[in-house]
């Protein structure tokens, strides 16, 4: 299938689990992400998830990961438009960081310090779908694509899914960036 198409089905898959399924998977890919084969790193952009997609929500896996790393540090995405190309900055919050819904209902820092993607540990990366290659299917804007190219190649880039892989995704290209991991609440993926 093509990512479109993609897209399409697997939104429509997320939005017909319930409550209770989630919360069910959520756990158990909390389990599964402990037993990836990496240390917890300081430094973790993660996102704020789209409630109406039933996104999977990443504040299980930094609670634990602030548990096993007292120092980690926190990154929420900045999403802006310069001359027509969709890009992303990471800004460090902390517990008085004020979020405000961006124009795609998505909750960013409204101030905090840029962090240059070269610093960056671990991104925990939104998708709707990936493969067994380790590529994903996002939500089309190529936000992180770009952002992740800017980031270190030992950087672990890392995805949650509701859903096993799909066979093929037709229309990979050079601008995908490929996952290290994803974690499904059956087991996890090294790429």
């Amino acid at each position: 299938m093509k990512k479109k198409d993609l897209r399409r089905y697997y939104k429509q898959m997320r939005s017909e689990l319930t409550p209770a399924q989630i919360n069910v998977m959520d756990d158990l890919m909390l389990i599964q992400f402990q037993k990836l084969p990496v240390d917890i790193p300081s430094l973790i952009m993660t996102y704020a998830p789209l409630d109406t997609l039933n996104e999977f929500n990443p504040q299980l896996i930094t609670d634990y990961c602030y548990f096993k790393n007292p120092n980690q540090q926190l990154l929420y995405p900045l999403m802006y438009e310069v001359e027509k190309e969709n890009e992303m900055i990471a800004v460090l919050v902390n517990d008085d960081t004020i979020f405000e819904q961006n124009e795609y209902g998505i909750d960013e820092p409204a101030d905090g310090t840029d962090v240059a993607p070269s610093a960056i540990d671990m991104v925990i990366v939104p998708l709707l779908c990936f493969n067994s290659g380790g590529y994903r299917v996002g939500y089309g804007k190529g936000y992180y694509d770009r952002f992740l190219k800017q980031c270190r190649p030992d950087c672990i880039k890392i995805g949650f899914s509701y859903f096993e892989p799909v066979d093929l995704i037709e229309d990979i290209n050079e601008f995908d960036v490929k996952l290290d991991y994803c974690v499904t609440h059956e087991r996890y993926y090294e790429f």
